[in-house]
């Protein structure tokens, strides 16, 4: 099932190949393990989208690209999986990545850090200052705690992944057995 469903929505190889532009990065991209789909290329596409999500601004799934070529892991869903991080969940994941990265440094308790300043829509250069020093400010906590959360994301969807993946496999053999058992003759019937 899993594998069924997630190639219903996979673009194909072939479809991918009609994208012109993409012809600049040669046969790389076309690589048969970047669009294969198991349990090792699905967890590690998994991984790398939850890694490569918390990449700060536009650059997440080219990261996510970049990663899965240099992995040979599953290319659409490692950048289908960046889609987590959000206007809406991405403040809330930094906010926790600062926590992490303040107790990695030993601030006592993981502080949360000052408010963001006011935005004064009268004076935007002026605001726009004023937040950038704000988040300069955050500094290495923020920086290793977002290092820390991707890697604790990524560990946890390897191995959600292929956890959940080899519990449906083994559901599907037993279902299996159960149906050709009651389907043999002279097999015993529950």
């Amino acid at each position: 099932m899993p594998r069924k469903f997630l190639k219903r929505y996979m673009p194909s190889v072939e479809r991918v190949r009609e994208v012109k532009i993409l012809g600049i990065f040669g046969d790389a991209l076309f690589h048969p393990a970047l669009w294969h789909l198991n349990r090792r290329s699905a967890a590690g596409g998994v991984a790398t989208g939850l890694f490569c999500g918390l990449i700060p601004g536009p650059l997440q799934m080219l990261g996510a690209g970049i990663v899965a070529v240099l992995f040979r892991v599953n290319l659409p869903v490692a950048l289908l999986t960046t889609l987590y991080t959000n206007p809406l969940t991405i403040v809330p994941l930094y906010l926790l990545a600062y926590q992490i990265g303040s107790l990695a440094l030993g601030a006592a308790g993981g502080a949360p850090p000052a408010p963001p300043p006011d935005w004064v829509w009268s004076t935007p250069l002026a605001s726009a200052r004023a937040v950038s020093q704000w988040m300069m400010g955050l500094g290495t906590p923020l920086a290793l705690g977002v290092f820390l959360l991707a890697l604790l994301l990524a560990l946890a969807g390897y191995i959600v992944v292929r956890v959940g993946w080899s519990i449906y496999l083994r559901r599907a053999w037993l279902a299996r057995r159960r149906k050709r058992a009651r389907g043999a003759p002279g097999a015993l019937r529950p």
